[in-house]
């Protein structure tokens, strides 16, 4: 039973996001065929290619689906997993089309999959399957600054969309824009700086502000503010390690982690920088110094806190073990780690479930600050950095001459504040903004929408309202 429970939570996803769809649309003032067209999604590519691996030839099973055109290109990443298939791609494509209207990235959505164990396969063998990806995907006009820029997602990063960039810059050689086909890469050819930590940092500071708010956190019998507040990880690949990192670092306390091979816990508190190097070092969670380890990694899902960030996989939190989940603050890292049935119960039970399709954001906010700067061909902070930092020198020298009596400020405070920015720093500032507006954008829905039961259902309402818009804007429809 438990198996077969298991197969329908894995093969549903695209439905769990129709459901959260028709959900949100009872409080949507538009025509029924307009919601229909954004409903479901515009192109989906189901591909299979052979690759020879060493004296085999292996059939690789891919996909690429772009979910909405109401605003192109289109945007998503590409994850390798075995577990890849139909439904899960046409399911994060949706969540991307949302996700981009929440934090106003004119992008519609996509997502791409590759039905593999990257950790059954080398370098060589992860390039050429890369290529050949990237190869089917411009014979069918799936990829282009233009026209749909993929991104890393789980299983992937900066090397194979080093790849996949000279892959499409080989077939399109005059195109000056060619970098701007795909985001993720490395500094060196066309990334951005703060790329790698943006979807955890992103999660921090729309975490950070949620629990800003007194009196929402007075509903949950929780003081405002992240110090001292008790968090559980699911997950430490790109995501949870830099949500760990930085709620770490912002005074929260980590107690529990778990990992797909094990799970520890303390009381006293883990320091995440610690758990990646032994998890690194050992390949294991288990006997780290100060924690202790869950009989199965699962239960740390259960373990008592303020907040529980799930940042591993779709369908982690469902109907089975919703009931037995002890925190107030469910903060989804991950793509649809919560099922709907799931939610229902956590729900009633009081937990304030903070939306994948918000917090996960981070991701594709920074891509877009990448794809501007390929699109440029400018870096940021380039053009303002000396300006910036020679305005606000003649400013301290100002003060510095009107305050004629008084300590001087050291050599060192002074550089810190006369500093122009830099990239990461401009990058950093962007997402902070972006987070902390769509989050009030969607607590206003909440708030003033009568009979929203949820954030969840409230972030889909905001993101659909402003899809209708692009398309009322476009004239596509009345």
């Amino acid at each position: 039973m438990a198996k077969k429970l298991k197969e329908q939570r894995e093969n549903n996803f695209f439905d769990d996001v129709l459901k959260y769809f028709d959900k949100a649309v009872k409080y949507v003032n538009a025509e029924p065929g307009v919601l229909e067209q954004i409903k479901y999604c515009n192109s989906v590519y189901r591909m299979k290619f052979p690759i020879k691996i060493g004296d085999k030839v292996e059939v690789i099973e891919a996909y690429r689906v772009e979910h909405s055109h109401h605003k192109t290109p289109t945007k998503g990443g590409i994850r390798y997993s075995e577990h890849v298939n139909q439904d899960e791609v046409m399911a994060l494509a949706a969540l991307m089309t949302y996700k981009c209207a929440l934090v106003d990235v004119p992008f519609g959505g996509a997502k791409g999959g590759i039905k593999i164990n990257p950790r059954n396969y080398d370098a060589d063998a992860l390039e050429k399957i890369t290529r050949r990806y990237t190869t089917e995907l411009i014979k069918k006009n799936f990829i282009g600054p233009g026209i749909d820029v993929p991104a890393p997602d789980y299983g992937t990063g900066e090397r194979e969309m080093a790849w996949i960039a000279d892959t499409f810059a080989a077939f399109h050689h005059l195109e000056i824009d060619s970098l701007g086909c795909v985001t993720g890469k490395p500094i060196s050819q066309g990334g951005i700086r703060g790329r790698r930590e943006a979807t955890g940092l992103g999660l921090f500071y729309g975490l950070r502000h949620a629990v800003s708010y007194a009196d929402d956190m007075k509903k949950l019998g929780l003081k405002p503010g992240l110090q001292g507040k008790t968090v559980v990880i699911q997950g430490m690949g790109n995501v949870g390690y830099h949500a760990a990192k930085y709620l770490h670092e912002g005074g929260a306390k980590i107690v529990a982690i778990q990992e797909y091979n094990g799970s520890i816990y303390s009381d006293k508190g883990i320091n995440p920088e610690e758990a990646v190097a032994w998890f690194r070092q050992t390949g294991k969670l288990e006997g780290l110094k100060g924690t202790k380890s869950f009989k199965k990694p699962e239960e740390a899902l259960e373990y008592a806190c303020d907040i529980l960030v799930p940042a591993a996989l779709e369908n982690q939190i469902h109907a089975e073990n919703a009931s037995r989940i002890k925190t107030k603050i469910i903060a989804e890292g991950a793509n649809g780690p919560v099922t709907p049935e799931a939610e229902a119960i956590l729900t009633k039970k009081g937990v304030l479930v903070i939306p994948d399709i918000y917090l996960n954001a981070g991701g594709v906010t920074v891509s877009y600050f990448e794809w501007l700067k390929n699109l440029s061909h400018v870096r940021f902070g380039r053009m303002e950095k000396r300006y910036a930092q020679a305005a606000n020198l003649r400013l301290m020298d100002a003060i510095e001459k009107a305050a004629a009596s008084g300590k001087k400020l050291t050599k060192e405070e002074k550089e810190r504040i006369i500093a122009g920015p830099d990239e990461v720093t401009l990058v950093y500032s962007g997402l902070e903004e972006t987070m902390i507006t769509a989050y009030d954008a969607i607590r206003e829905t909440y708030r003033n929408t009568k009979g929203i039961p949820d954030m969840r259902t409230a972030a889909f309402v905001t993101a659909i309202n402003k899809i209708l818009t692009s398309y009322s804007t476009l004239g596509i429809f009345p």
